[in-house]
């Protein structure tokens, strides 16, 4: 058993591995065993006919496949031990010469590895310093949105529908002279102006009263999800049942006895500047770390395997289902409101994740350079962290994580460890 690497470009290999003649043989031998039980041969019971009979009556090649199954696993990890190589995914097999009985089998694959990185000038990085300053609109947009959260809806009775009333309606959409499904609701709740329904329903609501019965005329957008109403010209027969109106609170200190720990509208504003500024300094510390690394990054040169990327799409895709679930939506849901697929997905998120995988290998390598681990001591406290958390004590938390898992708490330490180095070590302008 030998092996040979025909071509090395970059993170490319295409390795010629040999299975032995006597060796492929044995497998032979091995796939009969597991096959026979499929054949039926006239005068043999089935599963009982010797190899060489089904070999006449199905060729000798009969058993080839599956004997490569068997003996290729092997012959690859030994050629991978022989060269020195590390695969970062499976091999594809791209040509078996012709099988001869009694000569060994060749067959070639191609498999990508990890690129070689290098990363060179990585101290004193020059970047510009990032700032948010705080001002007092801000203070009173947040203590606005405050108001908003705890209005409360009233009924109005003595005036017509306008815009950001919130209405009460039964409707029923026709095309033609036919109802479509999903068309048809009672005692749905809508708020004028919201633009939760078709363009130009809502509207035309406005200046109706309690009780009034409406006709609303509407053209289904082109792009619209079902594809049986996109573009199609609609009638909603509507019913009015109710008006509301939001009423707000006024903005002073019983409010704030209300909504917080402080007695006073001034010890509120106060908390609330002091908030702001704290996310303010946090999304300028987190925006310099990562200018920092991006500028690192860009002045690498990198051929990056597009199995890692890959890789990285998938996770993408299951931090982006597991967003949708929050929202009570799937991927299949998603697919279906934006006339997508999956491809289209993974096209779009390919750009992304290539940033994102030599991100992380340029920090693997700063990480390797500078000898960046993770202690004892911080592991230890990352884990009293993660107990808080989840309310948990340390040992019992402790008890349910893996090595892998361990491994990666490890790893994120040791990559927060490394863009803290490199942004001490930057020049901010």
């Amino acid at each position: 058993m030998n092996s040979e690497v025909i071509k090395k470009e970059d993170v490319k290999i295409t390795l010629k591995v040999v299975i032995g003649a006597e060796e492929f043989q044995e497998g032979t031998n091995k796939a009969y065993n597991k096959m026979r039980s499929r054949f039926n041969i006239p005068g043999f019971r089935k599963g009982k006919a010797p190899k060489k009979i089904i070999e006449l009556n199905y060729g000798v090649e009969i058993f080839y496949e599956e004997a490569i199954n068997i003996c290729f696993p092997e012959a690859y990890e030994r050629a991978l031990e022989d060269h020195d190589i590390n695969p970062i995914d499976r091999p594809q097999i791209s040509d078996i010469e012709e099988i001869e009985k009694g000569k060994d089998v060749v067959i070639t694959v191609e498999l990508e590895v990890m690129p070689e990185v290098k990363v060179e000038n990585y101290q004193g990085i020059e970047v510009e310093k990032i700032e948010y300053n705080v001002q007092e609109e801000d203070v009173q947009k947040e203590l606005d949105a405050l108001v908003e959260k705890n209005a409360r809806m009233i009924a109005v009775e003595d005036r017509p529908v306008k815009d950001g009333d919130m209405v009460i309606i039964d409707y029923k959409g026709m095309i033609g002279d036919k109802a479509f499904e999903g068309g048809t609701a009672e005692k749905q709740s809508l708020t004028i102006g919201s633009g939760q329904f078709i363009p130009g329903f809502e509207e035309q609501l406005v200046g109706t009263n309690i009780g009034d019965e409406v006709k609303v005329n509407v053209t289904f957008p082109e792009e619209y999800h079902s594809e049986e109403l996109a573009g199609k010209d609609a009638i909603f027969e509507v019913k009015l049942h109710e008006i509301k109106e939001k009423e707000l609170p006024q903005l002073d200190d019983e409010l704030a006895k209300d909504v917080s720990e402080f007695d006073t509208l001034e010890e509120l504003k106060a908390d609330t500047k002091n908030r702001l500024e704290e996310e303010a300094k946090n999304k300028a510390e987190q925006e310099l770390r990562n200018n920092v690394v991006e500028a690192v990054a860009n002045g690498v040169e990198l051929n990056i395997p597009n199995a890692l990327i890959e890789r990285q799409i998938d996770m993408m895709l299951k931090d982006f289902e597991y967003s949708l679930s929050y929202q009570g939506l799937n991927l299949e849901y998603y697919y279906n409101m934006t006339g997508t697929k999956e491809e289209d997905l993974r096209t779009q998120m390919k750009e992304d994740a290539a940033k994102r995988v030599k991100t992380q290998l340029v920090l693997d390598k700063v990480k390797e350079l500078e000898n960046i681990e993770a202690t004892e001591e911080e592991v230890n406290e990352e884990l009293e962290k993660m107990a808080v958390q989840y309310k948990q004590e340390v040992d019992k938390l402790k008890a349910t994580l893996r090595e892998e898992d361990m491994g990666y708490i490890k790893d994120n330490i040791a990559t927060r460890k490394t863009i803290d180095f490199l942004v001490n070590n930057s020049k901010i302008a």
